[in-house]
């Protein structure tokens, strides 16, 4: 059982990424948990068209930026010009300046500019000769990245990744899913079509919403010995930070009320964990397909 608002956006998410609704509704989940969200995964596999689908359904102001080697920080968050008339500088704004963000292929930029995203991300601000800017309310970034084996990439530090409350992989479809995709109405005919289901100001109330489900103090030492068990067992170069803790409880906040409870479960962290934890972890003995979630959920009791 879903909540109504969230069961009506998630049927018209699915209808356009067809055969993956795990994948629809934990990136809904980070959205209304108010997280940036990073899907990783071969290009041609849909996360453009989830970003853009997501934008269309709640209604957002959407821009794409193509991160490319040589782009500059202003060309994200704006520049300021003089102007001879009025002997000032004025500010234009870049297309940071939008409710959501598509940052396609962020690891093909520099670290400088990787920079300038990830601080706008995290302050929800920019500074630009002295001036502070705010952001839009509400705010997102989705981030794809290709993976790091392919050629003229810059890979996210740990530091950077850490900003990112979720990533998620989109994966091929079934065959089933394929063949209605192969057959059926082109995405962007769909996407055209596509009618918002809510608001900016709906959807910000459904954030407070998420935000005042009930965590029991025992669901919170559920995550606290996760987080112990990572900084304490060895198996990993560094423990989860108290951030990845929040952004564990945020995440299973907003699960549950998509699942029409006010009341967070143990299950709901396990089901939020790989996407919230996979990427903030790296194996100590160097196996880069260690399965990090999976190892807590069957090492950490459930109080």
């Amino acid at each position: 059982m879903t909540s109504p608002h969230t069961a009506n956006i998630l049927s018209a998410v699915n209808d356009i990424i067809v055969g993956k609704h795990q994948t629809s509704r934990l990136a809904l989940t980070c959205l209304l948990a108010q997280g940036h969200l990073l899907i990783e995964d071969l290009p041609g596999v849909g996360k453009t068209t989830l970003a853009h689908t997501l934008a269309k359904v709640l209604g957002l102001d959407f821009q794409r930026l193509q991160f490319t080697s040589d782009m500059l920080p202003a060309d994200i968050l704006g520049v300021s010009i003089f102007d001879r008339d009025g002997q000032q500088f004025h500010f234009h704004p870049g297309p940071i300046f939008s409710q959501l963000i598509l940052a396609d292929e962020v690891n093909r930029a520099t670290p400088r500019t990787q920079s300038a995203l990830l601080e706008a991300m995290e302050e929800r601000q920019i500074s630009i000769e002295g001036q502070t800017h705010s952001l839009p309310t509400p705010f997102f970034v989705i981030a794809t990245q290709n993976p790091s084996h392919q050629i003229g990439t810059f890979p996210l530090p740990e530091s950077q990744l850490d900003r990112f409350l979720m990533r998620l992989a989109m994966g091929y479809p079934d065959a089933e899913s394929e063949r209605q995709l192969l057959s059926g109405t082109s995405r962007q005919q769909l996407l055209q079509q596509l009618k918002a289901i809510i608001d900016p100001a709906a959807l910000t109330a459904l954030q407070d919403d998420v935000s005042q489900v009930h965590t029991s103090p025992a669901l919170v030492d559920y995550v606290q010995k996760i987080l112990a068990f990572s900084r304490d067992s060895g198996l990993y170069e560094h423990g989860l930070s108290p951030r990845a803790g929040l952004g564990l409880i945020r995440a299973a906040q907003a699960w549950a009320f998509i699942a029409g409870r006010q009341q967070t479960l143990p299950e709901d962290i396990q089901s939020v964990l790989p996407a919230v934890v996979n990427h903030r972890l790296q194996a100590r003995d160097g196996d880069a397909k260690h399965d990090f979630s999976a190892s807590l959920v069957a090492q950490v009791p459930i109080p």
